[in-house]
């Protein structure tokens, strides 16, 4: 079994007490007390336990003393269960991560919170390695089954790009020809 990794921020004599204890624990042990090494690591691949309010860093799990011992455990272990069903709903795209749980789009350890529209546009399009038409996205993402013209698939792509623009910086991530739309699955960082 692969053992997840936790972090200890600023709490020295909890990362003791737990490192005593960590032949029976289901995670590897970590220690930091600075934040700017924190700024420094992976935060999808780590919880990071901290007393400490409004640490700005995904998966962290804030508490406050005191607390059982095995009240705590029982807390890590549930967000570790947590962030296994919200990372294998990851799908990686290029430099891009989709979370189709928590609807998020990442890159960068920035994230743009979407709608469920949106996800679900970003999603179909990653399975195609083809340009997808408008009418087969209105069919497939929205349901449209009628002859009606409508502007939904544009106005949609249109507000997600803009949206990706302001908050990556990114231009290339939506990409369109004469024949509909694709992702950009080669996409780098800049």
């Amino acid at each position: 079994m692969i053992k997840q990794n936790l972090i200890i921020y600023s709490i020295p004599i909890l990362y003791k007490v737990l490192k005593e204890l960590e032949e029976d624990l289901n995670y590897n042990l970590y220690s930091f007390t600075d934040v700017k090494d924190l700024s420094k690591i992976n935060h999808l691949e780590f919880l990071i336990l901290t007393w400490k309010k409004n640490l700005n860093y995904k998966n962290t799990l804030e508490f406050t003393f005191p607390i059982k011992i095995s009240k705590l455990i029982e807390k890590i272990n549930i967000e570790f269960i947590k962030l296994k069903t919200k990372n294998n709903s990851n799908q990686i795209i290029g430099n891009y991560i989709l979370n189709l749980n928590s609807r998020e789009l990442i890159f960068n350890s920035k994230v743009i919170n979407l709608t469920e529209k949106e996800a679900n546009l970003i999603n179909f399009l990653n399975k195609f390695e083809r340009c997808v038409g408008i009418k087969e996205l209105e069919l497939k993402v929205w349901r449209y089954e009628t002859k009606l013209e409508t502007h939904t698939v544009e106005t949609h792509i249109h507000r997600l790009r803009k949206k990706i623009l302001n908050i990556f910086g990114r231009k290339d991530f939506i990409l369109s020809d004469k024949k509909g739309y694709y992702l950009n699955k080669l996409s780098k960082n800049i």
